[in-house]
């Protein structure tokens, strides 16, 4: 998860997702990046638990007017937009206000970008609607690197049919071309960017995928994926720079997700039934093979014994009319 310009400014050091200063060196300069809590993760089957308590997410203020205008910014390691505090959600502890949203995406050669996976499956890309908890801290700044400071709704993307909200801001996208430019935009239904069913969802702790990485997110990952084409996918991943309008060189800005990361003692708490998850799960799989196999064992062990005791009777039938040393020398095949 990246929070764009204000993380930014605050730690002030550059990054980026791959060559020396990679993701694998983030963490020389931001500690919290190498420690535990990490975000994103592989969101397997082995690590759900239903949990009967999580509500359906409820979403408040997201239907915005045209006459609220928006920033959309390129910030070098993303496309975001901000979003007006009066934007919640009002279905957690506590409320937590909008502060805005990003995306992250693969490449036109390699179209999977999204962080979080679900069985090891990459999407295209992935969005993270970011908020902060405003009943306890004043604004995102100081929430950032709070235990309990932010929620995040992580929507997973997949390349299909025309998303009609997307071009919301696409349409926008060639202003932003380079690292620090921004446009105005007029304000839309935000809520149109979410999957149609809020009520099921992965939920763990985690931290920003950026750094500095800080373990202060509380971890929504709907279950369900929207679509968009693969032109949107395209205007997307083919428009952006990570540099600067003036730098002699200009670096494409794609390909900006975090890998998975170890998923330590965590748990991933759901939503919705966890049987309705992945009836072909690893555990499911491995109780199928297992009873496969001692039926098995059991057939072969019964045929065994069946097949001693019948030799058994034959040899005592056998028996009645030769002697010991010729029946010896016929079963070995000594005699012709």
């Amino acid at each position: 998860m990246n929070n764009g310009y204000l993380l930014f400014s605050v730690t002030g050091a550059k990054w980026i997702y791959s060559g020396p200063e990679g993701e694998h060196h983030w963490s020389k300069h931001y500690p919290y990046c190498g420690g535990a809590f990490q975000s994103p993760i592989d969101i397997k089957s082995e690590l759900l638990r239903f949990d009967p308590t999580l509500r359906p997410i409820e979403v408040q203020n997201y239907n915005l007017s045209p006459n609220e205008q928006l920033t959309l910014g390129n910030n070098g390691h993303s496309v975001q937009i901000s979003l007006p505090p009066k934007m919640y959600i009002s279905s957690l502890s506590h409320r937590y206000t909008a502060a805005q949203l990003h995306f992250h995406w693969g490449s036109s050669s390699r179209p999977v970008g999204s962080e979080h996976m679900v069985n090891s499956k990459q999407y295209a890309a992935e969005m993270h609607v970011v908020h902060f908890n405003s009943d306890k801290y004043h604004n995102m700044s100081v929430a950032v690197d709070k235990s309990d400071g932010l929620a995040v709704l992580g929507v997973l993307i997949e390349i299909g049919e025309f998303n009609p909200a997307f071009e919301n801001f696409l349409k926008f996208i060639n202003g932003i071309k380079y690292r620090g430019q921004k446009v105005q935009l007029p304000g839309f239904n935000i809520k149109a960017l979410l999957p149609a069913r809020l009520d099921e969802y992965y939920r763990y702790d985690g931290s920003l995928t950026t750094p500095p990485c800080y373990p202060s997110v509380l971890w929504t990952v709907f279950r369900n994926y929207i679509t968009i084409s693969q032109k949107q996918f395209l205007d997307l991943s083919t428009a952006l720079y990570s540099s600067h309008a003036q730098d002699l060189t200009h670096v494409p800005l794609n390909g900006n997700y975090r890998k998975s990361q170890l998923v330590d003692s965590r748990v991933v708490l759901v939503s919705f039934k966890e049987a309705s998850v992945a009836p072909h799960s690893a555990g499911f799989l491995v109780s199928m093979l297992m009873g496969s196999l001692l039926g098995l064992v059991f057939t072969v062990s019964l045929i065994c014994c069946l097949l001693r005791r019948k030799r058994s009777t034959a040899e005592q039938e056998n028996s009645k009319g030769v002697g010991y040393n010729v029946g010896e020398r016929v079963e070995y095949g000594s005699g012709v």
